[in-house]
Parts: structure tokens; sequence; C-alpha cells
């Protein structure tokens, strides 16, 4: 069971010497004095020589075994290189990140993976949950974790500030649940402070549902990963008496309560569980609410608790319309009535109105919309932000790192363990990848940014304090027996030769940026200078690993490693820590490759890294290295000599390709000679190194990257590119691969559908933008053309999120190029909510 794995028995065996140990401490028998005669001295000498060489032996043997040991145990705690941290001071130590700071965002909705969830920013924290009884065609569901199975017709935060107050509607058939959060600290609260939550469900008549939702059943529980126990207030819970459900004590916020309070009666049952599977509560659960009905015939729990529970569930069921106030205080040593007054009932009303204000105050000064777009629009950009910040997740545990089968690590597995280690994180999608993922996560840091730079560094900081001795930090972050019960097994493992896109670059290089040119407070940018004053040694140390892992045969060459040369399955080699997975590359991976994207990233870290040095030594070697760098990397001439083809107008990458390559379908025999086919790689004629042929995302990245000069030709050609119907134009933004390209939405397997072969991307959209949006405002021959193809795609994408969030409920995480219709995952409110610096017209800085 993954989080809770076997514990494997250590016997003690036993010694074949062990029977002797003693023998050479006994007295030897001596014959008395009266036998005195020669063969008699002998066997006496005799019996002595062989005590000795026993002992000898025995003592030879037990300095082996000790040496062994000590040998053994010395390999087992020499630290494989790639599970050893990084030898520098961590960046979550900064005095910025403690104190009001660290308490302030101690409690939080840190459990994205669950529909309404609460946890301590702490390894070991106390949990809080929702869980209610859905209902479809005339049967209950329990509905907790986030899942596309449920069929929610709409869920997400349409509020969050990312810090103490959030409220979500959440639609499941003719229901409509309401979870409103809120967080307060005033005098005796415990470390944290103390916070509330507001449950709500409305219902519409149905003609199948409707006897079976007038009531609501909803579950909410408390459980206590260290292990603590809970205590409930009393046997039997009666909240017309008394409010109190639950009690228990903790080192970190000592002492605290759980409440309950609401204007209807209310049926509270309970249950008290003793399990360190936090993750599998729900068929707890459901396991307890079967046996209930088959032995009582009623829906309820059991009111009655395991010995020392550090789990307890307590069930609230009254007639829809149904409305619910739950209070937890930490210190209970003063004002604790006091406090759960103001944290509900009408205090609460009032505290919810004031924050839903105060939010939507800060979403119009941060982003200015009211005068740019329609209410639409702005609905769709607070539901961007709320599910972005409402969707941050604390996750603690160990990544499982691949071992090369070149490996010396003695492992009975496949894979060695990283070094424990907490992550704070937005994450891409709630129900589909509710984790951290490296690439995404620089993406999420443009919005965040601009809404909390504390959040952001905070963020930052956390996955900048993962990385390795070598430079290395893994792409997709697996903490915690929660995550890991979301991940397909097959992609558990990290593999520390492959990266992914450094784009923490991009919002770092806004920040260092915005400390020139004083876009912060003076607080601001004194905090942001001394996170990167301490940043900088990992940053260059990321830097590095990219350039001695990644690069090219030749100087300023550099190509994604990962790909797999033999396989007979991919039409085309996925290069998957790329981030753009299946998008075309050289049909035969080889180390002549020259990847576009890759060398573009690098000049993105080179420039960051030169302006960061910048901020702190004016005249230094460092400075003058990353300069150097970016400049060769910025080199026009060079740029056009190596990935530039003026047939086509476009940028390209470089390697061994053919473009005469097909799947087809190959029979084949398996047990007892069963017949079966398979997609086969057919390759037709011999690979020559070359420029490979494909437009799309990856051919703009010079353009992205603003490489190219606004008075040249070759702007022109980029704007063709863009503009084209019959290449990359679609009403509701650009596709990710040209309709020209051999392998437009092609299946790469038989298993493997179009990815980056085609939909369009709000990640590359919004940096494509940005481009437009510079040359717009820098002077050359082509700032109109590039003004009036920047407010067309601007307008369409726009659009066409907002339609299809009205219509569906959702951000998606890509959207259809033929028709606009969002695809992949929903719910995916990571960089697809940069439509709403789309909206706000807020670019890259820098």
């Amino acid at each position: 069971m993954a989080g809770g794995g076997r514990r494997s028995a250590r016997s003690r065996i036993k010694s074949s010497t062990d029977a002797d140990e003693d023998e050479p401490l006994r007295n030897p028998r001596i014959n008395s004095k009266n036998r005195r005669d020669s063969s008699s001295s002998l066997r006496i000498f005799n019996v002595r020589l062989e005590i000795v060489l026993g002992f000898c032996i025995l003592s030879f043997l037990v300095i082996f075994f000790l040496i062994h040991r000590l040998v053994n145990t010395v390999e087992e705690n020499q630290r494989p290189r790639v599970v050893t941290p990084f030898p520098a001071p961590k960046l979550m130590d900064l005095p910025m990140f403690q104190g009001d700071h660290k308490e302030s965002l101690y409690w939080g909705t840190y459990r994205p993976h669950v529909y309404f969830g609460v946890r301590a920013r702490t390894p070991r924290s106390l949990v809080a949950g929702l869980m209610w009884l859905g209902v479809k065609d005339g049967r209950y569901y329990m509905r907790h974790v986030c899942q596309d199975s449920d069929e929610l017709s709409k869920y997400g935060w349409t509020q969050h500030n990312g810090r103490d107050f959030g409220h979500q509607v959440l639609v499941d058939q003719d229901m409509t649940w309401a979870t409103s959060f809120v967080k307060t600290k005033g005098e005796g609260s415990g470390y944290g402070g103390d916070w509330a939550v507001r449950l709500g469900v409305q219902n519409e008549e149905s003609q199948w549902n409707n006897q079976m939702q007038s009531s609501g059943y909803l579950f909410f529980y408390l459980a206590d990963e260290d292990g603590n126990a809970l205590s409930l207030s009393k046997d039997k819970l009666d909240i017309s008496e008394s409010s109190l459900l639950a009690l228990g004590s903790r080192l970190d916020i000592g002492d605290w309560q759980l409440h309950l309070k609401a204007k209807d009666d209310l049926e509270v049952h309970y249950s008290g569980f003793r399990t360190p599977h936090i993750h599998n509560l729900s068929d707890l659960v459901q396991e307890e609410l079967a046996v209930q009905a088959r032995m009582f015939n009623r829906l309820q729990l059991s009111d009655t608790s395991d010995d020392s529970s550090n789990i307890l569930v307590f069930q609230i069921s009254a007639t829809i319309p149904l409305e619910a106030d739950i209070a937890f205080v930490s210190g209970t040593g003063s004002r604790v009535e006091e406090r759960v007054s103001s944290l509900t009932g009408t205090s609460l009303t009032n505290l919810l109105k004031e924050k839903r204000g105060e939010f939507d105050s800060k979403f119009e000064k941060c982003f200015n919309l009211a005068d740019k777009l329609d209410s639409e629009s702005v609905i769709v950009g607070k539901a961007a932000i709320g599910n972005m910040l409402g969707g941050i997740g604390y996750f603690y545990g160990q990544s499982k790192i691949s071992l090369p089968k070149s490996s010396k690590v003695k492992s009975h597995e496949n894979f060695v363990s990283y070094w424990p280690a907490e992550l704070y994180t937005a994450v891409p999608s709630r129900p589909f990848f509710p984790r951290g993922f490296l690439w995404d996560e620089g993406f999420h840091q443009l919005l965040i940014r601009r809404w909390d730079v504390r959040i952001c560094l905070d963020i930052i900081g956390h996955w900048l304090d993962l990385m390795n001795v070598d430079g290395w930090i893994p792409r997709e972050q697996i903490l915690g027996a929660e995550a890991l019960s979301k991940v397909p097994e097959e992609f558990v493992l990290q593999h520390p030769t492959n990266g992914n896109p450094p784009t923490l670059f991009l919002v770092l290089r806004e920040l260092v940026y915005g400390v020139k040119k004083n876009k912060f407070t003076a607080t601001e940018s004194n905090e942001i200078s001394s996170f990167l004053e301490r940043a900088l040694v990992r940053l260059e140390a990321w830097f590095q690993w990219f350039n001695t892992t990644q690069s090219g045969k030749e100087m300023g060459t550099y190509y994604w490693h990962g790909r797999d040369n033999s396989t007979t399955r991919e039409l085309n080699p996925k290069s998957l820590s790329s981030g753009l997975d299946d998008y075309p590359r050289a049909s035969h991976p080889s180390e002549e490759e020259r990847h576009l994207d890759l060398r573009c990233w690098m000049l993105l870290a080179a420039d960051s890294l030169h302006s960061i040095t910048e901020l702190f030594e004016s005249r230094s070697e460092r400075k003058k290295r990353y300069g150097s760098t970016a400049k060769l990397l910025s080199d026009f001439e060079i740029l056009n000599q190596v990935h530039f083809d003026p047939a086509y107008g476009a940028y390209f990458d470089f390697g061994n390709h053919t473009e005469k390559v097909r799947l087809r379908w190959k029979e084949k025999k398996v047990g007892n000679n069963y017949p079966t086919r398979e997609l086969i790689r057919e390759v037709l004629e011999r690979p020559e190194l070359r420029l490979v042929p494909h437009i799309g995302y990856v051919s703009l990245f010079p353009f992205m990257e603003k490489i190219i000069p606004p008075e040249s030709w070759i702007l022109d050609k980029q704007l063709d590119l863009i503009s084209n119907r019959s290449i990359l134009w679609t009403d509701y933004g650009l596709r990710s691969l040209a309709k020209t390209s051999t392998l437009y939405m092609k299946r790469n397997t038989e298993h493997d559908p179009p990815y980056w072969r085609g939909p369009i991307w709000m990640n590359m959209n919004y940096r494509i933008l940005s481009a437009l949006h510079h040359y717009s405002q820098v002077n050359g021959p082509y700032k109109d053309r590039a003004k009036v193809v920047y407010s067309e795609l601007r307008s369409n994408l726009i659009g066409n999120v907002v339609h299809n969030y009205h219509q569906t409920g959702f951000l998606w995480e890509q959207y259809d190029q033929t028709k606009g219709k969002g695809k992949g995952a929903r719910l995916f409110t990571g960089w697809t909510s940069l439509v709403l610096l789309i909206m706000a017209e807020a670019y890259a800085e820098g």
C-alpha cells in the first residue's frame, strides 16, 4: 500500500559459532599432581593448543564480521550523488519566510486533490475535509476526491486570495454546493490562528432524484497525520445543547476545538477510525455506511470509535436547503466562546461579505479590467486567479529517482529515494494533475507574482530548495501518499538525466526588472533582492546543469536528452523533457540534434543571470560571463545559420531526419499462437542531417524571445506564419502545429493521440502575444501589422476561453483548433489562467 509499505521483519540469524563463543573463557581441567607422566603432559599441552587455536579462529571470524558490517554500513550511509542536496543555505531559511509570514500561511486550502480540504504547512498536519453523497439515476455516490468520473457539471473557486479567504461553487447533478473558507488571528488564538468553513447546499427539483435529494448528507472530517488521538465532546452529539464536536492537542498549535453551528435542525452522527492511511478515508466511510445500511437499513454512521482514533468523521444531515458553519479554534485558553461566535452565524456572514469585497477591490487594482472587458469576461478572470490561488498545495515526502542500469548504488528496487522534502506550489489541474510540475510553475508565477509577490517568492524558494548537488531538480513532484495515489505507477520515477524547461527564469527576469524600475514597494524590493542574492548560487548550478548535460556537439547548441532512439512503436520519438511531448523533432534521435526551443530557454536563463548578477556585482566576471553567453545565444546571424530556413521563412530544429516515416499495422502471434496486430513504425528512406521542416510553436521561439530585430524582413515572415489560416491561425488562437506539417494531428502510437500536434495551448499563445505586443510598440516597418495581428489574436483567445467557461463551467487544458471546444483536462487552471494576463494586457517585462 503506497505510503504505508510493509515492514519486513528482520530476523536475528544465529551464527554457527554462537555455541562455542564462551568456550575460551572456561577454566581448563587440570590433572592432579600425582599424574606426572609425559603422555599426560602432552595431552594437557594438546588441549591448551586446541583451545588457543579455536579462540584465534573465532576472533578472526568476529573481526572479519565486524569489518564486513562496518564497510557495508559505510557504503549504505554514503548517499548517492543524485539524492544529495545542494550544499548551500536554503532559501526557505531566509528571515523573510519566518515569523509573521510563516504563521500567516500556516493553515490553508492546501489539499487541491479533494473538493474541499484544509491542512497546515507542516509535514504531519491535522487535516480537514468534506465529503457528501451525490445522487445520480436514483443511486448515491460518495464525493470526496476530485475526479472526472463524478461528472460534476461545474466546480472551482470563484474567489480566493491565497491567504485567508476563498469561496467555491460545486454543481453535482441537481444539487449546488457552496464552500466558503476564512481564517482569523485574534487574542487567545494558537499558532496559525482560527478558521471557519461555511457549507451550504441547494437543490433543483428533478423527476428522478426529487425524493432522494430532499435531504442532504455531508461528512466533515478531521484527521491527524501524526497519529494523535482525537476526542469527541461526548458520546451522543446534540448541537442544540452544545456546538462542540471534538477537541485535541498538538505541539504546533496547542489545544484545539471543533464546533458546529446552524440555524436549522441538524442530525449529527459520527465514526472514529485509527489508521495511518488518510488517503483511503472515503473508502472507510463508504464501508461503514454499507454495513449500517445492511444491518439496520439506515444511511448513517455508527456513532462508534476505534480506540485512540486519529480520524473523526461527522455526518451532518438535514432537509435541503442546508447551511452549516464549522469553526476550528486553536489555543483554547481564553475567549473560546467569543471566538466561535465570531466565526459562525451572522458574524461569519459579515466577515465573508467583507472578504469578498476586499477580493474584488484587489482584483481590480491588480488587473484593471472594468474599463476593458464586459462582466462575463471579468467573471472568468476572477475564476482564473481564484482557482490558481485556491489550487496551491502543500506536500511532503520523498521523490523516487530512477536508477540507471550502470548505477553502483545497492538497492532492491529500481529507484532510490530523494531526501524528505516539503513543497508549497500551485498545481496545473486539481482532478488530473494535483501536484507540482516544474515547467508549469514558471507560467503560474507570472500570474501569482502580480497578486502576491510574497507567495510567489515562497513557492519559487521551495522549488529551488529541491535542487540536488548537480543542479538538477526533479520535474514532477509526487510527494506523500495522497499525491502518489493519483499517479499511475509507470509515471512515478523521475529520471536524473532529463531536464525540463527552466521557466522559473520567466518570472525571475520580471522580478529583477521590477526592482530596477522601482515597480515594487521598498519592502518588496528589499525582500526580492535578498531572495535573489541567496538564490543566485542555485540558479547558477541549474544553468550549469543544462549547459553540461543538455549541450550539443557544437558550441551554443543544445538538445533535450531522453528521446528513445530504438523505439519501433512511436511515429516520432517523444521529447517529454521538453514539455512539448509529441511535438515533431528529428525522426532519428542522435547527438547531432539541435533543439531550437532549448537554445532559447538557455538564452532566457543566461540573460536572467546576467540581470541578477548586475544587481549585486556591477563589474564581476560572472556578470561578463553570463552577458557573453546571452550575447552568443541571441546573435541573430548565428541563429540564422544554424536554425533558419529561407525557403519557409521559418526557424526549425536540426537533426538526423526523414519525412518518409509512417505507422503500419503488423500482425504478430502471442501466447498459444493467438493472432493480434500492433502499429509499428516504418522508415521508407534513409534519414540525413538536415533542418526538421515542421512549423509550429517551436518555430516561433526566437520570435517569443524577441531575438529578431524589428526592422528585419524575417519578422515579417513570422507575422505571415502566425496570421496564415493554412498554417497556424484559427479563430480561437494559434494552433500548436501547422496544418502543412506531415504530422499534423497524427497519432504517435496506437494509444497516443495528438497532443502538441494541432490543439491550442494558452502558455505558448501568451508568449506569442507578449512578443506581438512588444513588436507593436517598438519602431520598425512591421509595427502596425504586429498591432493588428496582436489585437485579433488577443480577441480570439479571450472570446473562446470565456465562451467555453460559461458553456461548460471550466477552463481547459487545451482548445480544439477547428471548433474552439475545450479538451484535455477540465479545471485546468494552471497556465490556462494566463488568459487573465491577456485580458489585462500584462506581458513579460525585462
